[in-house]
């Protein structure tokens, strides 16, 4: 999972939105999976969803950060 999570991560800053989005749904019921999803609907511009997820996933000290530098900071918590 922590692989599928980190290539849900390159995925979405390389502009694949559709595929990062892909990858996160298999992972609906983890909280760092919620956090990826909550940037993606940033990034789309799905505010009102992507608030839901950063609900799920617990993070809504979050929800007004920069979508890459939140990317990279989800990357480097899964690495601890």
């Amino acid at each position: 999972m922590k692989n599928d999570l980190a290539r849900a991560i390159d995925l979405a800053i390389e502009g694949q939105w559709d595929a990062a989005h892909a990858v996160v749904q298999q992972y609906e019921g983890n909280r760092t999976a919620a956090w990826i999803h909550a940037v993606l609907h940033k990034i789309e511009g799905d505010l009102d969803n992507s608030r839901y997820w950063y609900r799920r996933a617990g993070k809504m000290e979050c929800v007004d950060g920069e979508p890459m530098a939140e990317l990279q900071t989800i990357k480097a918590s899964m690495a601890e």
